[in-house]
């Protein structure tokens, strides 16, 4: 045999291996997210490999968050609905999704600027973006711009239009902020804000200027996108 016919022979070879050495011989940016994750679920079935486990588990992320960015939404249940994905693969395989969110998290807070909307985004891109109800979020600051407190005011179906001025100047005062941020996220995935989320910003704006709390900002989450009250200049004079 020739030795560009070896070399060929030996290329294949490596391209068929199992997942965990193809990891050893040429590091993870070079397997596909089928075969990482295959690394995780480890076994398969007498009809299945862990990399046909593996592009099955991938197949049940909805549009728009297909892949692995999809695996976040999908549940214990619909994980166990594979044949030869059990409880506990399930839960590895939700263990690694939250992990992914917590580490996007932790490298966005980085030198973290909370006075600049695109970073205080990116710092709650992942923990919001993915949730299918509101959550809203205030962030006290210290008079250097730095994180006091972060306190979620409401989750679930309750409109920002309910939440209270009130309740929000109640905790910057014990948490004696000097400004503060209110986050929360569109399920929708459309930044766009509403008009009870314009209400309730100028009211708290208001407020904190009574009070000498300011409203720094009020930046909604979408999907991979944002709105900066700020920005826009949606504060109303």
């Amino acid at each position: 045999m020739s030795k560009s016919n070896t070399t060929i022979t030996k290329v294949k070879k490596a391209m068929q291996a199992l997942p965990y050495e193809r990891f050893l011989r040429f590091g993870p940016e070079q397997l596909t997210e089928a075969e990482l994750l295959a690394i995780i679920i480890r076994t398969g079935t007498r009809e299945k490999s862990a990399v046909q486990l593996a592009e099955q588990v991938l197949s049940l992320a909805k549009y728009p968050k297909e892949g692995l960015l999809g695996l976040y939404d999908v549940t214990l249940e619909e994980l166990e609905g594979i044949s030869g994905i059990g409880e506990v693969k399930a839960v590895k395989l939700k263990c690694l999704a939250e992990l992914s969110m917590r580490m996007s998290t932790a490298r966005a807070k980085e030198g973290l600027n909370f006075r600049s909307s695109g970073q205080v985004a990116a710092y709650f891109m992942e923990r919001l973006r993915h949730r299918k109800t509101e959550c809203v979020i205030l962030v006290c600051l210290d008079a250097k711009g730095q994180v006091i407190c972060e306190k979620k005011m409401s989750e679930g179906s309750v409109t920002m239009s309910l939440i209270s001025p009130r309740e929000i100047f109640l905790t910057a005062l014990e948490s004696r902020a000097v400004t503060i941020l209110l986050v929360h996220n569109h399920p929708s995935g459309d930044p766009t804000p509403s008009r009870s989320d314009k209400e309730l910003t100028n009211n708290v704006r208001e407020a904190g200027e009574r009070m000498g709390i300011p409203l720094l900002d009020h930046i909604i989450i979408g999907d991979q996108n944002y709105a900066s009250f700020r920005e826009a200049a949606w504060f109303i004079s």
